[in-house]
């Protein structure tokens, strides 16, 4: 992976092989990035995704391997207990056109994958809603 900062954009290159979320991390810890937005396309071949199941409070999720676009990768960075944190969701395509997507838990590169991080000036945190069963933010 590399990047470079542009005032308060980042542009990343991540690499063949490497995992998007770890890489997003690195970045943000190093550049100590406390709140993004996140955009991304390119190209993987091995991710996992997750629907939230309301009633249940839970995520179910959803692995693929293959080839895959990413048509859409957006998110934020932000803390939780003022540490890093980050939410992504991402929708990949086959080579049929057949999408699928949802909170992202991992994905694999397979080519590259071109990131952009928006830093905004300010900090939010979150917290743990049990009514609702996810870390919300908090402001």
């Amino acid at each position: 992976m590399e990047y470079k900062r542009f005032d308060n954009t980042i542009v990343a290159r991540i690499d063949k092989g490497e995992e998007i979320i770890e890489q997003i991390k690195t970045i943000a810890l190093k550049e100590n990035i406390k709140l993004a937005a996140v955009s991304a396309l390119g190209a993987v071949n091995d991710f996992t995704v997750g629907v939230f199941k309301t009633a249940q409070k839970e995520y179910r999720s959803n692995s693929f391997s293959g080839d895959f676009e990413i048509v859409s990768l957006t998110g934020t960075i932000n803390t939780m207990d003022n540490e890093f944190y980050c939410h992504l969701h991402m929708s990949a395509g086959n080579e049929k056109g057949e999408v699928f997507g949802g909170h992202l838990n991992r994905a694999v590169v397979s080519a590259t994958c071109e990131t952009v991080i928006t830093e905004i000036n300010g900090r939010v945190d979150r917290h743990f809603d049990e009514n609702i069963g996810l870390n919300l933010f908090e402001f």
